[in-house]
């Protein structure tokens, strides 16, 4: 052993000898940490001297702040400037009519009194007078959207037809359904003074149509009559008033070329029948009260028609919508009195 040692010094001290220490080597049993590799920056390889200029130019920028004001004005220079109008009144509001009157006459009596019904259907003539009549007070107070539609209609039908053509039509469209009503007066009246010549009519699509609802029909009090509300001041001519399944109603006679199975399908005819029956129940003339509507859709080509029935909940409904076209009615009216007075 001394002799290893002597040896060692004596070639530790030699000049062509040098013995350095081993590195000291670490074994680890992790394939993480002998397969990773360095991770390479994209940004590294752009030349960073061509777009120097382009980078400086974005960082040295600096925007206005955004405030209300400056969203205002470049809302008003790519759009234009705002229109100030006046908000809509809340719809609560806009529903409820400020002049209520009810439907239903509490004087009246709604059961039937044989003493006091008229033996035969009521059939008043129209009255012509400065009173609006329940077809004008609708059709002067018709919505913006009813009257683009009714317009655009109008237009189609101009431009299939021709002026000439479209006068032809609406003309036709009238006589056939003046036709159907005679037709169905003479058919629900006791005395039949349907003329010989007109017995055609009986076999017309129009009165095939209203086979089945006619069936459901009895006890007619009032046919092509005239109404008017006392108090509110309005007339209207109806078509019948009659028992329909044994409830006593208004019945409005439509003709249509299109089906109509649901009620909203009819546009304002609800608010006329209900207009009628308050008429009705106002009127010093018909001793009876009405509670109910029926609207019967009858088609050229002989299919069923579509009867509607209005209960007296249903009426009650549109007889508020009623009551509010009737009040639009009446502001147009003065609004424009006071212009020709100016």
């Amino acid at each position: 052993m001394k002799v290893f040692q002597t040896i060692c010094r004596q070639l530790q001290s030699s000049k062509r000898f040098f013995v350095e220490a081993a590195p000291r080597v670490v074994f680890s049993t992790s394939s993480y940490l002998r397969g990773r590799k360095k991770r390479v920056n994209p940004y590294e390889q752009v030349d960073q001297e061509k777009y120097s200029d382009l980078v400086r130019s974005v960082l040295s920028f600096r925007g206005h702040a955004r405030t209300p004001q400056t969203l205002f004005e470049e809302d008003a220079l790519l759009y234009g400037p705002v229109s100030k109008s006046k908000a809509p009144k809340q719809e609560e509001e806009a529903g409820v009519p400020q002049n209520w009157f009810p439907l239903f006459n509490p004087e009246k009596s709604i059961k039937p009194d044989p003493a006091r019904d008229p033996p035969v259907p009521l059939k008043i003539p129209l009255q012509r007078n400065s009173i609006p009549s329940v077809t004008r007070v609708l059709q002067q107070t018709m919505t913006s959207e009813q009257t683009f539609y009714l317009e655009k209609w109008r237009q189609r039908m101009i431009l299939e037809l021709g002026e000439d053509g479209f006068a032809e039509y609406t003309s036709n469209m009238f006589l056939q359904g003046k036709q159907f009503h005679g037709a169905l007066e003479s058919i629900l009246s006791p005395q039949g003074n349907l003329k010989e010549r007109d017995e055609s009519l009986l076999e017309s699509g129009y009165v095939q149509s209203v086979q089945h609802v006619l069936k459901d029909i009895s006890g007619v009090r009032a046919l092509e009559s005239a109404v008017k509300h006392e108090t509110l001041q309005y007339v209207g001519l109806l078509d019948c008033v009659a028992d329909y399944q044994g409830k006593l109603c208004v019945i409005d006679w439509k003709t249509s070329e299109k089906p109509k199975p649901f009620i909203r399908n009819t546009f304002d005819n609800p608010l006329q029948v209900v207009a009628y029956v308050g008429a009705v129940n106002h009127d010093a003339n018909y001793s009876f009260q009405v509670q109910c509507g029926l609207i019967v859709v009858a088609y050229k080509n002989g299919s069923p028609a579509h009867p509607h029935f209005m209960d007296a909940e249903l009426c009650s409904q549109y007889w508020a919508k009623w009551l509010l076209r009737l009040e639009e009615y009446t502001k147009k009216e003065k609004s424009q009195n006071i212009q020709k007075l100016d």
